[in-house]
């Protein structure tokens, strides 16, 4: 203790680097009771952190000291696609997934080959059996498939007393206690009962009086991405769900769901490049490619739409070849712009009560803050490009000046058609029921070139060429 201590005030001050001493202390020769009392100062999830660090040589010895509870600890702190569970002998993997949480073991099960996967459910007992196969019976995408046995349910009709004897009862099993949930015979959902308030309840007090009968709950077989808004209204630690008819099957804890949402916005990230899903490091490149082609080959076509309306504008790059070096600025800022106002409405639109008003709202939004911020830029890139063409190129006041004027409204107009476009299209694909992350990204990219690429040469061609006769 003291030693701790002292370590303590040596490091007040500055942030530990727990990670790099955990893996010196792992490479350490020291014998295996000292090793595992030295690890039990550091939290599981400095464990995980530290096994990319370690050889497999190292990670084994690590496997072997840890008990399976504290190592089923580590392992849920590990990035499911990490190699560390696959590492592990049978035995081994049968003791871990006996102390992991149902659906965190079918995660680590779908992991492994369905060789594998037989044969550790065979050799479990009945009961981490019986929890995994309901859990593997839901889809991915259903609240089935994230939910946990490990609660505590109290009957229906009984005392306060014997409330309490059945949780302490279940208590050593199941450490989700801070909500209790009530069931009737057979299973039925009834309610819930706030752990507090059994504490603090009087012998004599009914359980009636402090059982919660409005507590929300989904059903196992509800598409996650349908309930996810309502159990993230409720704010609860865990949320019942319930089967077809009503019974009791598992509970939602506020970890999963939040692991789910994290989950989500990744992959909708992802989508914004035009992939299906995140990349994995060790997928393989045929999958790879079969993912990102499709869209690539949109883009060359949707490309070549961008490339023909430059092609348009021919002769204005001939009379004014200076207007080219500015291109890559216009078109940038008119992507940029586009991209948030995609990434605003994106994040708007997993709010599914959103109504139309609220929708054309949001597009006026998007347009005012493009315009505004077209305005700004606008003011700074005519006052910057005109000192910088008139002092460094040479070139006449009234020349420089009209050139940058030019770009400053090629700025305004396209930042502000961008912030529309990247509302708009989105809202379009919503619309049309197709995944607004899967398939905005990619075309934003390109309707912005062409907004850019129209506003930028139309002005010049028209400003410049038409109303002023300016040439080079």
């Amino acid at each position: 203790m003291e030693q701790k201590k002292e370590l303590l005030l040596e490091n007040s001050g500055q942030h530990r680097n727990y990670t790099a001493e955990l893996a010196e202390i792992i490479r350490s020769p020291i014998s295996p009771p000292a090793l595992r009392k030295k690890l039990a100062n550091y939290h599981e999830n400095d464990l995980a952190a530290v096994l990319e660090l370690l050889s497999p040589e190292q990670r084994e010895r690590l496997y072997h000291i840890l008990d399976p509870e504290t190592l089923s600890d580590v392992l849920e702190y590990a990035p499911l696609d990490s190699p560390y569970f696959g590492e592990l002998s049978i035995r081994k993997k049968l003791e871990v997934l006996s102390h992991m949480e149902p659906d965190r073991a079918v995660d680590h099960l779908r992991q492994l080959n369905k060789e594998q996967r037989n044969l550790l459910l065979e050799l479990m007992d009945e009961s981490t059996r019986r929890d995994i196969t309901l859990l593997r019976s839901f889809d991915e995408d259903e609240a089935g498939s994230i939910m946990t046995t490990n609660f505590i349910r109290i009957t229906a009709g009984a005392s306060v007393r014997q409330a309490m004897g059945q949780l302490i009862a279940q208590a050593a099993e199941h450490d989700n206690i801070s909500t209790l949930y009530v069931v009737e015979e057979g299973e039925i959902f009834y309610g819930a009962i706030d752990l507090k308030d059994l504490i603090i309840a009087r012998e004599n007090t009914p359980l009636e009086n402090i059982i919660t009968t409005s507590y929300p709950y989904v059903y196992a077989q509800e598409q996650l991405e349908d309930c996810m808004e309502r159990i993230k209204d409720y704010s609860e630690d865990s949320i019942p769900v319930l089967d077809s008819d009503n019974r009791l099957l598992g509970v939602i804890t506020a970890q999963d769901f939040i692991q789910v949402v994290d989950d989500e916005m990744g992959e909708d990230y992802a989508r914004l490049a035009g992939l299906l899903a995140e990349e994995d490091l060790r997928e393989p490149v045929a999958k790879s490619i079969r993912k990102r082609l499709p869209w690539l080959i949109i883009l060359l076509g949707l490309g070549m739409v961008v490339s023909t309306a430059v092609g348009l504008f021919e002769g204005v790059v001939a009379q004014l070849t200076l207007v080219v070096c500015f291109q890559s600025l216009v078109l940038d800022m008119a992507g940029n712009v586009g991209t948030q106002s995609l990434a605003v409405t994106i994040r708007v639109l997993t709010d599914e009560r959103l109504t139309g008003s609220q929708k054309l709202s949001l597009i006026f939004k998007e347009g005012r803050v493009g315009l505004l911020n077209g305005i700004i830029l606008g003011v700074i890139a005519f006052a910057a490009i005109g000192f910088y063409v008139w002092i460094w190129k040479g070139k006449s006041l009234l020349f420089s000046f009209s050139i940058s004027a030019c770009i400053g409204g090629a700025l305004l107009l396209s930042m502000m058609l961008s912030s529309v476009a990247g509302t708009v299209v989105p809202l379009c694909f919503q619309k049309m029921k197709i995944d607004p992350a899967v398939a905005s990204g990619p075309l934003i990219t390109t309707v912005n070139d062409l907004v850019a690429v129209v506003s930028y040469y139309g002005l010049t061609w028209l400003v410049l060429l038409q109303l002023m006769h300016l040439t080079e």
